[in-house]
């Protein structure tokens, strides 16, 4: 049987020992289960992963969780209760912890309208509505006209837009919703279209459809068709299982169906890599340059393996395109590795692409911990794509939150490696996203204006800095749902919302939602900080979330940023600011952050949260050297 697999992932001989040795513990750590998950595992494994990781974790999250629970419902028309254990995985694989439910078989609608149900009892935060094939073409008849065909579709459409609204007005949950499977036999062969009401065809306009309304909605997909497609459908459904048990995802697949909920999940939060940390030498090109010289490496046209690099640059440039950073870690002369991006004519990659540019004789985990560090963010935003089975062994030895994809021994497959293994999935793409790299680069022009500058004053001033703000609406909702689900060191609370509850306190009057955005002369910085506050009833602002992104700190943004909100808590008729400050792992950065502003401690609260209020009375707005203009 063909079943879709985890070749990104780095195999393990002694993973069966491994799992054993902890089955046999009263006690099992997160970390260890999490690691387990990471290595290629088929579906066997997985179920065993699966009942460990329920034992020790099925009620409650652990601890040391670093990312939000999810409850997450599958309300499905045909079986699926084979394919949790790999949607369990598939989110530990993400280090996210999750508690599944799904209602009887069949019963999704009834569950839906019914308020006094299991379902609203378990209060999901997603659901993920996965409608087999024949359910969702229960209403294509053939024959037909065209006009009969289209309305057949746009039927069935907007029956999925009804429970899209319900899933969010009544239980204010997030909505997935899995793309129809091509199972349905064709009637004409390949054309198929030239039959008004054919199933088969009317599958595939259904689908296309369905991307065009979902991102109206802002529904995401799972998108099991485009998979298919990819995988075959024979990896992907098997008849004999769809008329035995109704499973129309076969129990093969559903490790890799896990998989692609996990790295949703993943992304909702903001979790996925923000990194891609390339090798040079036989990753970029063939060759050593070191050794055969711009001249001599192996990239471009006329050669297979050229055009294979050639392909594998291209969509590295085309991820840096949608957002995701570019950095080097090379082991190399640093002029030596730089020459091929500046002279060789079929490179396609240059050196303005690439965010941060290390080339030394030094280990490569070393260097990427400094790539981490001069880009301002965590180890695990990395992914590190290397040739070399010692050096990615060695970094997923030493950095073990750094994701290393096992690239094969084909150049021609790295793209593919990476495509699959989902590591820069997005529910959504920003213009923030989009402008990173320039942004990126107008930070190094900035450290090295910094540099020149006699004294951070005149620095500051020559940077000619204007915050831009407005409050919450629907144009920037994605981009600050984005912040408030990945920011993790400027982060007083590391609350996190979904994007529906973000919509829902725009309509809230007694809160407060502030978007900024930084704009100096060497250019943009995008959306930078979001506050919500929350107004009491004793007439406090409670500063709910207070988050900023760290790349544009020690600029007076904070003291500018206070400016705005004093004047917005002034308008609501708020007496005080009321912030807290509730420790994590990676937020020890901002412990101080209020008291420096001017707030004074208070008593109360929860246990180890600090507190701390701003009287509004006598408030007098702190001098920075930004302009600050309400948009």
């Amino acid at each position: 049987m063909l079943r879709p697999e985890f070749g990104w992932l780095p195999a393990d001989l002694g993973w069966n020992a491994r799992i054993k040795a902890l089955e046999q513990q009263d006690e099992v750590s997160w970390t260890e289960l999490t690691a387990l998950a990471n290595y290629r595992i088929d579906l066997l494994q997985t179920e065993r992963l699966d009942r460990l990781l329920r034992r020790h974790y099925a009620d409650v999250p652990p601890k040391e969780l670093a990312t939000r629970p999810v409850r997450l419902a599958v309300l499905s028309s045909s079986t699926s209760a084979h394919l949790l254990p790999g949607i369990r995985v598939g989110a530990l694989r993400r280090g996210i912890w999750l508690s599944c439910y799904e209602p009887d078989y069949g019963q999704y609608w009834q569950e839906l309208l019914n308020e006094a149900s299991a379902l609203y009892r378990f209060e999901p935060d997603i659901i993920l509505f996965a409608f087999d094939a024949r359910h969702l073409a229960s209403g294509f008849t053939p024959p037909g006209d065209a006009e009969q065909a289209e309305s057949a579709v746009n039927d069935a459409l907007e029956r999925l837009r009804t429970l899209w609204h319900l899933a969010r007005e009544r239980l204010h949950a997030q909505v997935l919703q899995q793309t129809a499977l091509p199972v349905l036999p064709p009637l004409l062969g390949d054309n198929e279209h030239a039959m008004p009401g054919a199933p088969a065809a009317l599958l595939l306009q259904l689908n296309a459809k369905l991307r065009e309304i979902a991102a109206k909605e802002g529904v995401s997909l799972v998108s099991v068709d485009s998979w298919a497609m990819r995988h075959g459908l024979d990896a992907w459904h098997d008849p004999v299982w769809w008329h035995r048990g109704k499973q129309e995802i076969s129990p093969a697949a559903g490790p890799f169906y896990g998989d692609l909920i996990g790295r949703l999940l993943a992304a909702m939060q903001g979790r996925s890599r923000k990194c891609l940390v390339l090798d040079l030498d036989h990753t970029l090109w063939g060759g050593v340059v070191g050794d055969d010289g711009v001249e001599g490496l192996v990239l471009g046209q006329g050669s297979a393996l050229g055009e294979a690099y050639l392909a594998f640059q291209d969509y590295v440039r085309a991820l840096s395109e949608r957002g995701v950073i570019l950095a080097v870690c090379s082991k190399n002369d640093p002029d030596v590795a730089r020459a091929p991006f500046e002279v060789h004519p079929e490179m396609r990659l240059k050196l303005s692409d690439i965010s941060c540019f290390i080339a030394n004789w030094n280990d490569k985990a070393a260097n990427i911990r400094t790539i981490a560090k001069e880009l301002n963010i965590g180890l695990d935003a990395l992914v590190f794509a290397d040739d070399n089975p010692f050096e990615r062994e060695l970094v997923r030895k030493e950095l073990p939150m750094v994701a290393v994809p096992e690239l094969p021994d084909d150049p021609a497959l790295y793209a593919e490696c990476l495509a699959q293994s989902g590591y820069f999935e997005a529910i959504a793409i920003t213009a923030e996203d989009r402008a990173r790299t320039k942004q990126y680069q107008a930070n190094r022009e900035r450290a090295l204006l910094q540099e020149q500058a006699t004294d951070l004053d005149s620095y500051l001033r020559s940077l000619e800095m204007r915050l831009l703000w407005r409050r919450f609406d629907t144009v920037g909702l994605q981009r600050v749902t984005q912040l408030i689900n990945k920011t993790n060191q400027f982060n007083l609370t590391t609350r996190r919302y979904t994007e529906e509850e973000v919509r829902m306190m725009m309509q809230d009057p007694n809160i407060v939602g502030l978007q900024f955005r930084l704009l100096d002369r060497l250019g943009d910085n995008g959306i930078i900080a979001v506050l919500i506050g929350r107004l009491q009833e004793n007439g406090d602002l409670y500063l709910d979330t207070w988050l900023m992104s760290c790349r544009v700190l020690g600029r007076g943004v904070e003291e500018a940023t206070l400016n705005v909100l004093a004047s917005e808590a002034n308008r609501l008729g708020a007496r005080r600011l009321l912030g807290e400050y509730r420790p994590s792992s990676r937020n020890g950065m901002v412990a101080e952050h209020y008291p420096r502003l001017g707030f004074a401690p208070v008593a109360g609260g929860e246990s180890g949260v600090a507190r701390f209020v701003l009287p509004l009375n006598d408030y007098v707005p702190r001098e920075t050297h930004i302009g600050i203009v309400e948009e």
